[in-house]
């Protein structure tokens, strides 16, 4: 498979700088990656803390690899003993082919004791701390009531495929973490949003692009303005109470 060689690949490229662990979250942790249209995220706790040369160094080892099929799509971020700990802090990470910094979310940190695939080293239970359920509802509510609500107003972006899929999606999962204390798949989530009251055409269109047969083109014209319209309306009022009944 080229996810498997890509993997092999990154993996041997890795080694000079003698990763302590290497783990796959997301979709290719919990059982529901879809070759060529999932992500393949990742996190590699390093020995020490990254300087500028460790970032020159995974800089350039990325590089290296963007001929491969799907590298794309591989999304690492690298973090060390001494710097994990912390859900705030912020660390480096190669996405969308360029370096910068981001936190290890509470949601990423218990995806990784829930379902984490350990690739190389070290288990996520002997090295992250285990993430309290108030700390990760904490998360939940005030991604869906910073992030998704205030975005929900923007019209331009719910055009895009990206926005519509990831948006409701992440309000289901939200949803079943808050209710029941744990997390779901995206497909998983997509089963669940036609109970939550989601629209059922925009539920269908975003199932029938990442699992049915075949690529389909991006949404336009009519369709997208409707979808969109759709969507927002939906989920504006659908955050809302969701924020209100868990804050």
């Amino acid at each position: 498979m080229p996810t498997d060689a890509l993997l092999d690949r990154f993996l041997t490229g890795l080694l000079p700088l003698d990763p302590v662990a290497v783990w796959a979250h997301g979709s290719l942790g919990a059982g529901d990656y879809q070759e060529g249209r999932s992500d393949l995220d990742l996190v590699a706790v390093l020995p020490r803390p990254a300087t500028a040369r460790t970032a020159w160094r995974l800089g350039l080892l990325h590089a290296r690899l963007r001929a491969e099929p799907l590298a794309g799509l591989l999304h690492c971020t690298y973090l060390s003993p001494d710097t994990l700990a912390d859900p705030a802090l912020r660390h480096l990470t190669w996405a969308h082919e360029q370096l910068f910094k981001r936190p290890v979310t509470p949601v990423t940190r218990r995806e990784l004791h829930s379902f984490g695939r350990v690739l190389h080293g070290a288990t996520p239970g002997h090295l992250l701390p285990p993430v309290p359920d108030p700390e990760l509802d904490a998360f939940v509510v005030r991604d869906q009531r910073e992030f998704w609500r205030p975005n929900v107003r923007r019209a331009e972006l719910w055009r895009q495929d990206v926005w519509v899929d990831l948006g409701l999606i992440t309000f289901a999962r939200a949803t079943v973490t808050l209710r029941e204390g744990r997390l779901i798949t995206k497909r998983e989530a997509l089963e669940e949003l036609p109970a939550l009251g989601a629209p059922g055409e925009v539920v269908g269109d975003i199932t029938e692009r990442r699992y049915g047969e075949g690529a389909r083109p991006a949404a336009t014209g009519e369709w997208a303005a409707r979808r969109a319209e759709l969507t927002r309306s939906y989920l504006g009022p659908a955050i809302d109470t969701l924020v209100a009944s868990y804050s």
